[in-house]
């Protein structure tokens, strides 16, 4: 009696589980082509626009003696801290694809 109730198990429980992980990793959320370019753009958008600011703020503070940039006064290296790291991240996942 109990091999008639593992054999089914076997031939159907087994396969339909198998099927089931299958269906829910295809069904996963991933990140696809044109999300990579578009976060790439951005990246490259964030960047432009931080140098736009870092000389945004020269130009005032050369105008007025009494305007203290905030960003410059801080040190660059924690302000960009984000940047920074999404540039390592890209430059990571270029190495992968090469």
């Amino acid at each position: 009696m109990e091999e008639l109730i593992i054999i089914p198990a076997i031939f159907i429980g087994l396969p339909w589980i198998v099927l089931h992980y299958i269906t829910r990793w295809k069904t996963a959320a991933t990140i696809t082509g044109d999300d990579e370019q578009l976060l790439d753009e951005l990246y490259h958008l964030a960047k432009r626009l931080d140098e736009r600011m870092d000389t945004v703020e020269r130009l005032a503070a050369s105008d007025d003696s009494g305007f203290k940039p905030t960003r410059l006064i801080h040190d660059q290296a924690v302000d960009n801290h984000k940047l920074d790291e999404l540039e390592r991240m890209i430059a990571e996942k270029k190495g992968e694809r090469l």
